[in-house]
């Protein structure tokens, strides 16, 4: 089945840029690095999450809905993008945080947090980590329907078959690009979290027999339990779109080597990545996805991954509002005349 037969949203103008990052090459020695700039995708500062709600919101559209119900951590790109397509499309949005770290939620705090009062989020509920979220979702719309209103649930990060379409369309746009431009990609990197993005990457590249192959940086849980979590979405996936449901079965790559202690909480080496790539490309990576991801990378890069010649291309996936929040870990201060 053609991806076309899906109801799709369109919040994007054409296709994101495919750049090299030469100085970052330089810099590390081995393989050359590219960047696919979704970060620089439509809706409110942009990411990934802007790929899913397309086909998201058209769905919600077409079943009549008026509020838009989702849920994620404080600082959640994915929450932020919900509420900007909400604003679009003359929706409410209302959000259920998960606190997945104790005392890490600020109603005063900035970043993404800021941006949720900013797009006029409706209401915004906070609850512990562990939560069952889905169950949380559920009383919420069903409080909403109690007064009238026609709600529909997004999954965390928008990741469900629906949404992943949005990432099949995106390995599309890389095999056109990379055929367009006359360079062939020996890899492609993207953070793996709640697994849509990852999920429908996968599955785009393999329908297309792109002979790319593509690693993911775990950016929350342990190798085996986030490779179950992807290959689970992109069976799924591939299922929702009439392919072979076993399309992507033993091709998930997982590292997860950078995650440190947890989702959301500071390393060095993401500190490092993030200001690697400010400095060397005038690229903002996040520290919650893209500057784990980027850590991985540069470490696989170091390792000896790949050599002279070869070209990996890294799936920037947005997420920059977060940096201010995360001011006092990332920032060294500039040094006044």
């Amino acid at each position: 089945m053609s991806i076309a037969r899906f109801p799709r949203r369109r919040y994007t103008a054409g296709y994101t840029a495919i750049e090299p990052m030469d100085r970052l090459s330089a810099l590390l020695g081995g393989p050359r690095l590219w960047i696919k700039r979704d970060d620089q995708l439509g809706l409110a500062a942009g990411g990934n999450k802007t790929r899913k709600l397309e086909f998201l919101v058209a769905d919600a559209l077409a079943q009549g809905a008026d509020t838009l119900v989702t849920t994620g951590a404080p600082q959640s790109n994915h929450c932020r993008l919900t509420a900007a397509a909400a604003v679009k499309e003359g929706l409410k949005c209302r959000l259920l945080i998960e606190e997945r770290h104790a005392g890490t939620y600020d109603a005063e705090g900035t970043g993404n947090n800021f941006l949720f009062d900013l797009l006029g989020v409706e209401s915004i509920e906070v609850v512990p980590a562990g939560t069952d979220l889905a169950a949380g979702m559920a009383r919420i719309a069903e409080a909403l329907k109690g007064e009238g209103r026609r709600p529909y649930v997004i999954p965390g990060g928008g990741s469900n078959p629906l949404g992943a379409l949005g990432y099949v369309a995106c390995a599309g746009e890389i095999v056109a690009q990379s055929a367009d431009m006359g360079v062939a990609f020996d890899t492609v990197v993207c953070a793996s979290g709640s697994a849509g993005t990852h999920a429908g990457l996968l599955v785009g590249l393999e329908s297309a027999r792109s002979g790319m192959p593509l690693s993911g940086v775990s950016v929350r849980r342990p190798q085996a339990e986030q490779t179950a979590l992807v290959e689970g979405l992109a069976t799924r996936t591939a299922t929702l779109l009439g392919h072979d449901a076993a399309i992507a079965m033993g091709k998930t790559v997982v590292d997860d080597r950078w995650v440190g202690d947890g989702y959301a909480l500071p390393t060095d080496t993401m500190v490092e990545a993030v200001r690697l790539l400010a400095s060397q490309e005038g690229v903002l990576l996040d520290p919650v996805y893209t500057g784990k991801a980027m850590a991985g990378l540069i470490g696989q890069v170091r390792e000896g991954r790949w050599t002279a010649g070869q070209n990996v291309l890294f799936v920037h996936t947005g997420g920059s509002p977060a940096l201010y929040a995360y001011r006092p870990v990332l920032a060294q201060g500039v040094p006044q005349a």
